[in-house]
């Protein structure tokens, strides 16, 4: 379990695609950001959050965030995806073994199950692109869209 908001300040460039990831579990995270990295789509991971308030206070600096649903201060991950979206304008995509408990909230742009394999992480993430564009955007298999 992360004990803090991990934060990569240093190195990043504000012209590419900035991700936060929202997750409990240490190791899931980490393999995420290493799949967001190796992705032909250049994105920085801007952090690792796995409450509320660290993904809230994260939140302005994002322009896509992986969200799991089940964090360490509860099911908490519908609401932060619904803040970071209207608050900031952020892509949102959720993570979790339950997908049902996010498809009729109206927040986010899908929802992958879980666990999830490194191709769907690009896929979502070259997705996400897209919807933040503006552009056509190719649903992912194994993700279903909100829109």
């Amino acid at each position: 379990m992360l004990a803090d908001v991990l934060q990569k300040e240093t190195g990043y460039s504000t012209q590419q695609p900035r991700v936060l990831i929202v997750e409990d579990e240490f190791l899931i995270a980490m393999d995420i950001e290493d799949s967001i990295m190796q992705a032909e789509e250049e994105a920085n991971v801007i952090g690792i959050a796995n409450r509320l308030d660290q993904a809230v206070a994260l939140g302005s600096r994002a322009d896509i965030a992986f969200v799991d649903v089940n964090l360490a201060d509860g099911q908490t991950g519908p609401e932060i995806g619904r803040r970071l979206s209207e608050d900031h304008g952020v892509v949102v995509i959720f993570m979790t073994a339950n997908p049902e408990v996010v498809v009729n909230l109206g927040i986010g742009a899908g929802v992958i199950a879980k666990p999830v394999p490194q191709d769907a992480v690009e896929q979502c993430l070259s997705y996400a692109l897209a919807k933040r564009a503006g552009t056509h955007a190719v649903t992912p298999i194994g993700m279903m869209a909100f829109d």
